[in-house]
């Protein structure tokens, strides 16, 4: 970044970014707790031992908007030793997940901690705050923004349609940013020190992992112009893997923890930043890897070898199990559990053998899906799903029989209603 001139005093800070804790998550109903603590135990020494001065978690603290006991345990042992360094302050906001009430009730309390805690949206203005830096100097000055539904960027009209929805969204996006930043330069008033912004959001060319809800409220995607350059860093949160999004100035943390198998291949890690005046240089500090994750994907003989060799591992893995291949197996679950060792827990199995080509584009001539019957949809369903082979041409007659019936009903029901 450019490096600004400034007056005789420049402070200097070291901020940690991270977001996207998921506390209380559960892992197809595995239990991660200890993951948790481990996790929050390294972000404490990471922080004592590069003198943090400020910690910014940028939404998505709790998995759910009503944690368990055990995640708010976690929280809050967590919060409690971080109030014990008199030289480190705390600001987080809420996510998506987060229940904007819960995170506000205790506010006033830890504010005395010098944690400050932003759960619902205020105004612009009352959503940014100065900390200082070591000495009592000024520091930096946080936009504290948490997740912005749809109820803070927008009021409907009579006669909206979705497209006047969403851009009126956009509108009120940009809008809140804007007057976060005009109070900021207010607030900061020509003193050279940095302005961070926060944001639970999906930036314009953002990479997500699968199965990652990446919608702000009815917004899919928000434009980096959305951010005024009197930001000199955003600290973002909601996608979970480690990005910067279209400038360098734009970063999201990433997710600690890998909150499912298709995040296994990312490293996870969180943003050391390093302030003087305005400058904000950033430093990506990997986080160990505290469960042992493993996705496995091949046909039959490549899964059964690569389930055996775990055989004797130092550590519990926990795996999923991705069937590629092109011959049908109706007893696939009963075949990985046979091959596992007793040191693999298998948490999910997917059987994606490929469908055929019918089944994937429209062939010259081939029915569309608006041409085809009920009955022919299921018919499909069933050559696709696991009902070949010996006996099953009995139970596939079964099956029929009962989804006729059902429609059947279905069908007698509407006329009913008619």
């Amino acid at each position: 970044m450019t490096f600004h001139a400034a007056p005789c005093y420049q402070e200097r800070m070291n901020i940690v970014h991270t977001s996207d804790w998921h506390l209380g998550h559960t892992l197809y109903g595995k239990k991660r707790d200890e993951e948790f603590r481990l996790f929050l135990d390294w972000l404490h020494e990471l922080l004592r031992r590069e003198k943090v001065e400020l910690l910014l978690v940028s939404g998505d603290i709790f998995d759910s908007g009503a944690p368990g006991t055990q995640a708010q345990t976690l929280y809050y042992d967590f919060l409690q030793k971080i109030s014990t360094d008199p030289a480190c302050s705390v600001v987080m906001t809420a996510g998506n997940h987060d229940s904007p009430s819960f995170l506000d009730a205790p506010r006033q309390l830890l504010s005395h901690l010098r944690i400050h805690v932003a759960g619902r949206a205020l105004t612009p203005e009352e959503e940014v705050l100065e900390l200082p830096g070591k000495a009592g100097e000024p520091g930096v000055i946080i936009c504290a923004v948490p997740f912005l539904r749809d109820r803070d960027l927008y009021r409907a009209a009579p006669g909206d349609g979705p497209e006047d929805r969403d851009r009126k969204l956009a509108e009120g996006l940009r809008g809140h940013y804007r007057r976060c930043a005009e109070a900021a330069e207010r607030l900061r008033a020509g003193r050279d020190m940095p302005v961070i912004a926060m944001g639970h959001l999906f930036v314009q060319g953002g990479r997500v992992s699968e199965g990652t809800d990446v919608r702000v409220g009815s917004l899919a995607r928000v434009e980096t112009g959305v951010f005024p350059p009197a930001f000199d860093y955003a600290a973002l949160g909601h996608l979970h893997i480690p990005q910067t999004a279209g400038e360098t100035r734009l970063r999201y943390s990433g997710s600690p923890l890998p909150l499912d198998f298709s995040e296994t291949e990312n490293r996870k890690s969180v943003c050391l930043l390093r302030t003087h005046g305005r400058d904000v240089s950033v430093e990506t500090v990997e986080v160990p890897r505290f469960r042992n994750l493993l996705s496995l994907n091949g046909d039959w003989p490549e899964l059964e070898r690569r389930l055996r060799e775990l055989s004797g591992a130092a550590e519990t893995i926990w795996a999923e199990v991705l069937y590629t291949g092109q011959d049908v197996l109706g007893d696939l679950r009963e075949k990985v559990f046979e091959a596992a060792p007793p040191e693999v827990d298998v948490l999910r199995i997917r059987n994606l053998r490929e469908l055929p080509v019918s089944m994937h584009t429209e062939e010259e001539g081939a029915p569309s899906l608006e041409n085809l019957t009920e009955a022919d949809v299921f018919a499909r369903l069933l050559d696709e799903a696991q009902l070949c082979g010996e006996g099953t041409e009995e139970r596939r007659k079964a099956l029929t029989a009962c989804y006729d019936e059902i429609l059947r009903e279905i069908s007698g029901a509407s006329r009913e209603d008619d």
